[in-house]
């Protein structure tokens, strides 16, 4: 009766903090293109995550997954098994995120100016669309 309340609570938790995903095969190809161009943001290291993981729950914790902690926590030792997996995908995702975030708001930033520059006439409207390619082009991954 006791493991039926437990395995009640585990389901809970478990349902109501979400999932614990990894970056799809997409976001895998931009991570490692971020990477390659050097504007990868890493705030958090997803080996620090992997080895948090051995520890009950720490993975997840790390990864911003506090459900999935308490959970893997409820469930140590057993969740070393999967732990370090979610806190090194975790890591990455959140990585992932800030990055795309970061690049967004940059991109966003520049053709604000560039904007004000043709509502200024400063510039043409050919001299406008020029730019604005080449912006757009320097922030696609």
């Amino acid at each position: 009766m006791k493991f039926v309340k437990f395995a009640v609570l585990a389901l809970a938790v478990l349902i109501t903090s979400g999932c614990a995903g990894g970056l799809n095969s997409m976001q895998e190809r931009e991570y490692k293109a971020f990477e390659n161009e050097g504007v990868l943001i890493e705030e958090k290291t997803p080996m620090v995550g992997a080895v948090l993981g051995i520890l009950p729950g720490f993975g997840s914790f790390y990864a911003r997954e506090p459900g999935y902690g308490v959970v893997n926590l409820l469930f140590w030792p057993i969740s070393v098994l999967w732990d370090p997996v979610s806190g090194y995908s975790g890591s990455k995702s959140i990585n992932y995120d800030t990055t795309k975030s970061y690049l967004r708001k940059e991109k966003n930033k520049e053709l604000v100016i560039l904007e004000d520059l043709l509502v200024s006439k400063q510039i043409d409207s050919t001299r406008y669309l020029l730019e604005k390619r080449k912006i757009e082009q320097k922030y696609e991954y």
